[in-house]
């Protein structure tokens, strides 16, 4: 791409995830240097909208003043000290407390870490220490869709079932058990309707419970809308369905609200959008609107009354980290809630879905345009050559129309995240029916270049 050429260019430093390395060697990345609002720019002072929050993250825009200030009197305060060995600062008790309040666990336990992924890593370490104290330690494997992303520990890396990942990283995966990721109507058999599409999906939960053996099963995590598998919304009654199943083999269900926490979903969390009722949540990403490293899980008491008895136990629970509860990550993230509930964050979420959707269905009309997925302020526009007669299933294989348009929304300055055939947006929380009036403009500007130069058999 022409504002990414530099000619002669060669990195022998860097090493970026998600990216093509043998391509990094050679073609400078898109260097972003500055951002507010929507929109970041690129070195060259070209602008973006960041369609997709950067990772789904930045829930309150770029360039937020409160956070800033909120980061710099914590620096001067105390920029530096962990919580662990019986040792804390206010402001993480402020925040530990504050979320709890907030959660949709009633009475909930709080413990911190500094990214999603070890956020669920940590959560499973905790079930089998709990577990292991309290005569179930046989309960260690944990149930995962397949397709779904829940970090890039080696554990985490485990739960998406991929086993492209397996082989490529030699994951272990003992401990590990794949259902299938819900995506209706999409994966739904001829003449399913989709009250039978999710009793189909809770007898094969239940089939796999059975077949790895009830009692070796600790619990199951699935994000409430499944949003790096493409974001799919869950179909109606799913999570009831399942969450059934798991009650009778006396197994938790996790709610991986790093995505769908903090407003997106047009709730303050995911599971009140979607009827789900979780043992655990963890939570990162809009926590600071990722100004800063932190997450959190949620406990219910009862997961945590386990943990408690392995400390008395040991004498201590053998788990911390120095960024665990950062104190500037903390006091931004207590800034965080104090901005989402002064100027009612979620509620203009729900104020600005109809105009989000309503951009999103006017994109049907493209030659490209073969669907739409929308749930909250997310969505997904799922392209097909016309012509095509495939799935519209989405796919995590990289290339195709979704990467090509991606490209070409590069160009018109639009930033997306290409899934297979589709190209996923979740945009900061604070967006504006203009603005998303202009993100549109500039989409259908890229899917016209992508129709115009894609193959032709």
């Amino acid at each position: 791409m022409q504002q990414r050429a530099t000619g002669n260019y060669r990195n022998d430093t860097l090493v970026l995830g998600f990216s093509d390395l043998d391509r990094l060697r050679h073609e400078r990345p898109l260097v972003l240097s500055a951002g507010r609002g929507v929109f970041v720019m690129d070195e060259r002072g070209r602008d973006y909208i960041e369609a997709v929050s950067s990772f789904y993250c930045v829930a309150l825009g770029y360039s937020e003043e409160e956070l800033i200030e909120a980061a710099m009197r914590q620096m001067r305060a105390l920029p530096m000290y962990p919580s662990g060995a019986h040792r804390t600062v206010p402001v993480v008790l402020e925040l530990a407390d504050k979320l709890a309040a907030l959660a949709p666990i009633p009475n909930a336990r709080v413990a911190f870490a500094t990214t999603g992924s070890e956020a669920n890593d940590n959560l499973i370490k905790f079930m089998w220490y709990g577990n292991g104290h309290t005569g179930r330690k046989q309960r260690r494997k944990i149930i995962s869709r397949t397709g779904s992303y829940h970090g890039s520990t080696i554990l985490t890396s485990g739960l998406g079932g991929s086993a492209a990942l397996r082989d490529s990283f030699g994951l272990p995966l003992e401990d590990h058990i794949h259902v299938s990721q819900p995506a209706w109507p999409m994966a739904a058999e001829p003449g399913e309707t989709e009250a039978g599409y999710t009793e189909r999906l809770a007898r094969e939960l239940r089939d796999a419970i059975e077949a790895a053996g009830p009692d070796t099963i600790g619990a199951m995590i699935a994000e409430p809308m499944s949003v790096s598998a493409g974001m799919l919304p869950p179909p109606a009654g799913y999570f009831a369905a399942i969450k059934a199943v798991l009650d009778d083999y006396g197994i938790a269900l996790f709610a991986d609200e790093v995505v769908t926490g903090f407003g997106r979903t047009g709730n303050m969390w995911g599971s009140q959008t979607y009827g789900i009722t979780p043992d655990c949540i963890t939570s990162a990403k809009g926590l600071s609107s990722a100004y800063q490293p932190i997450s959190a899980i949620l406990m219910s008491p009862e997961f945590h009354d386990r943990m408690v008895e392995g400390s008395k136990a040991d004498g201590w629970l053998a788990h911390s980290g120095t960024y665990h509860a950062h104190p500037v990550a903390a006091a931004v993230a207590l800034k965080t809630i104090e901005i989402f509930e002064r100027r009612d964050i979620v509620g203009h979420v729900r104020r600005i879905i109809p105009a989000w959707r309503a951009a999103l269905d006017s994109l049907t009309d493209h030659p490209l345009v073969s669907g739409i997925r929308q749930s909250g302020l997310a969505g997904a526009v799922t392209l097909r050559r016309p012509g095509d007669t495939g799935t519209n299933a989405p796919s995590m294989k990289p290339g195709g129309l979704g990467r090509a348009a991606y490209d070409a929304g590069i160009e018109h300055g639009i930033l997306t995240r290409p899934i297979g055939e589709s190209l996923v947006m979740a945009p900061p929380l604070i967006i504006t029916e203009p603005e998303i009036t202009e993100l549109t403009r500039r989409l259908r500007a890229a899917l016209d270049d992508t129709l115009a130069n894609a193959p032709r058999d």
